[in-house]
């Protein structure tokens, strides 16, 4: 899809002009006026749709008029939403040309725009046979270019990561995301067992002993003279999850190929940084792994040792996400970073407390937090925070080690953030938990089902924002 600035979108000749219709409004284009607002009464509310066609009376063959709801409701959101809902429409008529021609809208809409063409045209159709090329080729509207090509970055570092996230198991294996990271043309190291194994990280490699795929630790760092900051970006990468000998119901074991999905937005971004310049120093880490009940299994009541010399008895072998973070964070703290991020599909708990409309996020600096919550809503995602408190803790105490791996069923989502704080060091540090929020079973808003590209929006926006 290829997005064209205009100075005029309605005088494009175009299979569909979208235009927008606000609640007790009235359209840029008198056809439509008179058939869809005083002949049919359209409404327009939000993401209701009214289609004409122009008869050859336009240089557009039809008209195609988006419900904007309430004029004092509408917001950069909406407008993502309003703009995916318009792009789904025009593919299902096979339109190639669409032109849009926004009146009303009292802020800049550019990037919003674009983001919600970019995330609406997604499709996952690689292992299909039978491709349907249903995409909408050309856009034109009148907007700001050089926030419509940053939106196109951002996107491209989203479907990155939502492809990465959606493919099965079978492919994007620890390797398969180590050989990924090494094409970015950035300092990359890859760690192999026998590595990890001197570095101590224990518990890493605990959780990747079942499998037969080998366990790889990624460290991409993108660099730039006299950083204003160093950032590290760490990514849950484990690449399946069966749950180990604690194994997951079969119901529960058909998405876990998207237990990768943190370690995909980290690939997202590294993916594109460079065509950014950030002045802002960034490692992306990823301890990539698979949880399989093989011979060679971890076992409840195993006791690992972390990077940090920590112990860990293992209550649950279906918690370890957190065993493969706290080395993770571990590493990530002795690079020098001012701040540290990790994001995880992390806990249950997280969806049952928030769904899948928002991302838990919890940290040691509440300034910095505030600053991510912040950037996420200033890029179209919601992040909610989560309490830290050192009671949490307290489920997870060990009468042989120094904690367990997981404890109480209850508060699950902060008693995961607590253990992951024992590993941090020095550092600001924030704990996003996208486990509702990576992977959807049923579309939603702008999004189709499957993986969603958490995390890519608010990670770059904040960087860049440095």
């Amino acid at each position: 899809m290829e997005i064209k600035i205009v100075e005029n979108a309605a005088s494009v000749e175009a299979d569909i002009l979208v235009v927008n219709l606000f609640e007790d409004g009235k359209t840029s284009v008198d056809l439509a006026n008179k058939y869809a607002v005083e002949e049919d009464n359209f409404k327009g509310k939000f993401g209701e749709t009214y289609l004409l066609p122009t008869y050859g009376n336009a240089p557009y063959r039809k008209v195609l008029v988006v419900g904007f709801g309430k004029k004092e409701e509408f917001c950069p959101d909406k407008l993502r939403e309003a703009t995916a809902k318009a792009i789904k429409k025009c593919s299902q008529m096979e339109a190639k040309k669409v032109a849009f021609a926004f009146e009303g809208v009292d802020f800049d809409y550019s990037e919003q725009f674009a983001m919600g063409a970019f995330i609406a045209d997604y499709k996952f159709d690689k292992y299909k046979s039978d491709k349907k090329d249903k995409h909408v080729k050309e856009l034109y509207i009148q907007a700001d270019e050089e926030k419509i090509k940053k939106a196109e970055k951002i996107a491209a570092a989203m479907t990155f990561a939502r492809n990465l996230a959606n493919e099965p198991a079978q492919f994007a294996t620890p390797t398969e995301l180590s050989n990924i990271a090494n094409d970015f043309g950035l300092e990359t190291k890859i760690y192999d067992r026998e590595e990890c194994e001197k570095m101590g990280m224990g518990a890493f490699l605990a959780v990747g002993r079942g499998s037969d795929e080998e366990p790889k630790f990624i460290h991409m760092k993108y660099s730039c003279d006299n950083p204003k900051k160093r950032i590290a970006i760490i990514g849950k990468g484990i690449c399946f999850d069966s749950g180990g000998l604690d194994i997951k119901p079969a119901s529960s074991m058909l998405t876990m190929k998207d237990d990768m999905s943190g370690a995909a937005c980290v690939l997202g971004v590294m993916s594109i940084i460079k065509e950014f310049n950030p002045q802002v120093e960034v490692h992306g880490i990823i301890a990539a792994c698979e949880n399989m009940p093989g011979g060679k299994a971890y076992k409840p009541g195993d006791i690992v040792t972390a990077r940090n010399g920590k112990t860990i008895e293992i209550d649950n072998t279906d918690a370890e996400g957190r065993l493969t973070l706290a080395d993770a964070l571990c590493y990530a703290c002795e690079l020098g970073v001012d701040e540290v991020i990790d994001l995880a599909t992390l806990t249950g708990a997280c969806v049952v407390a928030l769904g899948s409309h928002a991302s838990g996020i919890m940290g040691n600096d509440e300034e910095f937090t505030h600053k991510l919550i912040e950037t996420a809503k200033k890029n179209g995602e919601k992040f909610w925070e989560l309490p830290l408190w050192d009671e949490y803790f307290d489920s997870l105490k060990s009468e042989v080690a120094d904690m367990k791996n997981s404890g109480a069923r209850w508060g699950g989502a902060s008693a995961a953030g607590v253990f992951l704080k024992k590993f941090v060091k020095d550092v600001k540090w924030a704990h996003i938990d996208i486990a509702g929020t990576a992977y959807i079973e049923k579309p939603q808003k702008e999004f189709i089902a499957g993986a969603t590209g958490a995390g890519v929006r608010t990670l770059l926006g904040y960087i860049l924002e440095q």
